[in-house]
């Protein structure tokens, strides 16, 4: 069975689990740092802990996303 990438899962519907950090910095080609930093400073995607895991419902990624692309639209 072939695993999908995260870009192309969250593309194709919500995945049947909730995104890492690592998946949203390969869907958007930044490092792994940057979405941490994103994080701190509250300006990415929302994300949540799970004990002392961070993660990320792809339909809040979704959302996020298209404010962004609202925003470049609207300036």
């Amino acid at each position: 069975m072939a695993t999908a990438s995260a870009t192309t899962t969250l593309r194709a519907g919500l995945p049947d689990r909730y995104l890492t950090p690592d998946d949203i910095a390969a869907m958007f080609g930044v490092p792994l740092e940057t979405v941490y930093q994103w994080r701190k400073k509250r300006t990415g995607p929302p994300g949540f802990r799970i004990g002392k895991h961070v993660r990320y419902d792809p339909a809040a990624v979704r959302v996020w996303v298209s404010d962004r692309m609202n925003e470049t639209e609207a300036a």
